[in-house]
């Protein structure tokens, strides 16, 4: 009953957070701009921020004007921009500081750089790019400008996924052996019309999905992969270019300081359209990520959005050791977490302390992001369908 009451607070906390409270210790808050009136704006940075007392969205920006007006008088931000020249103004405008952008994942290099000229810092909505040269590039001109940028993989932030890698990190389960992540969504959640099977906007499950599969895998291993030993894509009837879901095995190399020299062995899934049961029945979303040792499982179900609902569960193999779950909405060294607070506000508060000066619980460094479209690359290789197509985007000279 405990677990039921606590779910209905986290909920409710979360649609409703309480606004900050500024207090003069404070400062001046840190002004955002948002590219694009997206669904996933609300959720990843306008409701975290009610509850940040250095945080304000200043600034939105649409290619409709309208959509951008009415998005900016329902989430209460002083200044809108639109038309087809909506995004440069915003990044023209001398009170944004910092840019969160979230538009299609073909547009995230041009408009990324374009910030980044502009002098702002930019909280990059996942994948970061279409290739990982772009990436690379766009890391690169950050370091150039004195600028701080941002790959919002969110669960990274969240202290329960933090608790498996600790679990694993300690030997609990043994050498690990075997990992698995999954990232998958019943049939009819995602329609056809979605821009997210658009080649040219960088389209694709593996993009989509399949990219926090593997950054899960890579985080809780520590280290990059050693070879994609098979993949397999199931395409889009719309556009066979488009992958609606992707079944890749890997390999990673053996545990430092093991006595095994096997490689251990990795499978990541992401598929927009789980089939139905029995073609009538649709199936439960499949969110979680498991790892093997040679000692016991770990598991974490809803790796993603681990303050809606998650559990943990360790598996130990050993005689006389039981099975045991946990929650886990507390960071083990004490930083304060707000049971909660979403893995977007966890973010938020990692970027503040970056901005401010300040060293964040966490932090996603630039070399991970780029490894980690660098490996969706290779997967894409290996399935026949390549890389998603490059910016034509060329960043002036001057910037």
């Amino acid at each position: 009953m405990t677990s039921v009451i606590g779910l209905f607070k986290r909920i409710y906390t979360l649609a409703n957070p309480p606004k900050a409270d500024v207090s003069a210790e404070a400062g001046s808050p840190i002004k955002f701009g948002i590219l694009g009136a997206a669904n996933i704006a609300p959720p990843a940075l306008t409701n975290p921020a009610i509850s940040h007392p250095e945080v304000e969205i200043y600034a939105v920006a649409a290619r409709d004007e309208k959509k951008a007006q009415q998005f900016a008088k329902k989430h209460g931000i002083a200044k809108f921009y639109g038309g087809k020249d909506g995004y440069q103004k915003l990044l023209d405008d001398p009170e944004v500081e910092v840019v969160y952008n979230p538009l299609p994942n073909g547009l995230h290099y041009e408009w990324t750089m374009k910030a980044l000229a502009a002098g702002k810092h930019v909280l990059l909505e996942k994948p970061s790019c279409d290739t990982a040269e772009e990436t690379r590039r766009v890391f690169e001109f950050a370091e150039k400008k004195g600028l701080v940028v941002l790959e919002a993989f969110h669960f990274r932030f969240h202290p329960a996924i933090q608790r498996v890698k600790q679990i694993i990190d300690s030997g609990e389960i043994g050498t690990v052996k075997e990992t698995y992540a999954s990232l998958v969504m019943p049939g009819g959640v995602i329609k056809d019309d979605d821009i997210r099977f658009q080649y040219d906007l960088g389209g694709g499950s593996l993009m989509d999905m399949g990219c926090y599969t593997l950054m899960c895998t890579r985080y809780l291993l520590g280290t990059n992969p050693s070879a994609v030993v098979s993949a397999t894509a199931k395409r889009f009837s719309g556009d066979n270019r488009v992958d609606v879901g992707t079944t890749a095995e890997l390999t990673f190399p053996a545990p430092a300081g093991s006595d095994s020299s096997e490689p251990i062995k990795s499978k990541i899934h992401c598929d927009f359209k789980d089939p139905k049961y029995f073609g009538i029945i649709p199936r439960v979303p499949d969110i979680s990520v498991r790892v093997t040792g040679t000692e016991g499982s770990v598991e974490l179900y809803n790796f993603v959005m681990p303050t809606l609902y998650h559990h943990l569960t360790v598996r130990p193999t050993g005689k006389g050791k039981k099975t045991r779950t946990e929650k886990v909405y507390k960071f083990a060294d004490g930083t304060r977490c707000e049971e909660w607070w979403s893995t977007y506000r966890l973010q938020l508060e990692a970027l503040v302390h970056r901005l401010r000066g300040r060293t964040p619980q966490t932090w996603v460094e630039p070399q991970d992001s780029i490894d980690n479209i660098l490996w969706i690359e290779k997967v894409y290789e290996a399935t026949g369908l390549g890389s998603r197509p490059p910016s034509s985007f060329v960043l002036p000279e001057s910037a």
